[in-house]
């Protein structure tokens, strides 16, 4: 016959001393762990701290020395900060364009416009250490507080997208660039969750491919270049797969991203925790400008190649090294007499 449920007899519930054991230890090990952590974050962000404000106040000073001195200078920055944060970089490819300055333009070296895909203010240190260039950001960062001052000594150009403008930072882009100064552009407009690469906007485009004018209207707005020193576009593709010495996946992928109305504090305090990560970037065949239609045809082969290749970073993939030549500047490099004098002239306007 069957007992009913409640009159059923079971044994009273025990409790294993040893089991009790196991779980103190595990919770003591997560606690230690948690505080070693935290402990971490703290130091690294002290040592963040003591750098920033140090090596900047130095830069400041170089910014008064001619050649590429505050260029260079500009990278150990960015290298520390990465040392700091225990961020280990991956590089596949090589990087178009030298160091520039003055006499790289002077000889002859084509100015490089780097356009990465953007998901985290990680992307800058990372960049800023591999490429020796200036960032262009949005203008919002021009009023921030503290990263405002270090952006502006750092010589980021800030850009609007109001019309009244355009003419000026589109002129400052390219007096840098005839000064000497690469760029990096992200021309997402916005950063992303890090799970894909957003369209690019053509407008950014516009200085390596300006809109077709009158040769009358081109020479009054400036934006002209000299035969043979159109910037070069290479594209980079930039992702953080590696954490804690472990490969990540998608779930992991937004301990890195910042976007939308993120916080920065809190985000920086999270990353500095971590033990160690790992950014691998894809250096891609430069692109001339001078081989496409339009501006528009630039921006969306550009967006390609950046897209593809960093698909193939998140899955872990360790990409080979694509190989590349680049062709001759310019037929005006063998220009004799008075064409060449006068294409001396002209050049470091870039007008």
């Amino acid at each position: 016959m069957k007992v009913p449920l409640l009159k059923r007899r079971t044994p009273p519930f025990r409790i294993d001393p040893n089991e009790l054991d196991r779980i103190d230890i595990r919770e003591r090990e997560a606690a230690a762990r948690s505080l070693y952590r935290r402990l971490r974050g703290a130091a690294r962000l002290a040592a963040i701290a003591v750098w920033v404000p140090t090596s900047v106040g130095f830069e400041a000073c170089l910014l008064l020395v001619p050649g590429t001195a505050k260029i260079r200078w500009t990278r150990v920055i960015w290298g520390v900060i990465c040392k700091l944060l225990s961020l280990k970089l991956n590089v596949i490819g090589r990087r178009a364009g030298t160091v520039g300055g003055a006499r790289a333009r002077a000889r002859g070296d084509r100015p490089v416009i780097y356009v990465s895909n953007h998901s985290t203010w990680l992307d800058v240190p990372v960049l800023g250490t591999i490429l020796p260039s200036v960032f262009v950001a949005k203008g919002d960062i021009e009023h921030w507080p503290i990263m405002g001052l270090v952006s502006k000594i750092g010589r980021t150009i800030f850009v609007s997208r109001q019309r009244n403008t355009t003419g000026r930072e589109r002129d400052e882009m390219i007096s840098r660039l005839a000064e000497g100064d690469n760029l990096v552009l992200f021309p997402e407009g916005t950063s992303s969750d890090g799970s894909r690469v957003l369209p690019f906007m053509s407008a950014f485009f516009a200085i390596a491919k300006p809109p077709r004018l009158r040769n009358a209207d081109a020479q009054e707005v400036g934006i002209t270049f000299p035969p043979g020193m159109v910037p070069l576009i290479q594209p980079v593709s930039v992702v953080y797969d590696q954490l804690d010495g472990l490969p990540i996946g998608r779930a992991r992928r937004p301990v890195f991203a910042w976007y939308g109305d993120m916080e920065l504090g809190p985000h920086l305090w999270q990353l500095v925790k971590w033990r160690s990560m790992r950014a691998s970037v894809l250096l891609h065949p430069p692109l001339d400008p001078d081989d496409f239609p339009s501006r528009k045809a630039l921006a969306q082969a550009t967006w390609r190649a950046v897209t593809s290749g960093a698909a193939e970073l998140r899955q872990n993939v360790q990409p080979v090294a694509p190989e590349w030549e680049l062709k001759p500047a310019s037929p005006a490099a063998d220009i004799r007499g008075s064409d060449k004098a006068s294409l001396d002239r002209t050049r470091p306007s870039f007008a």
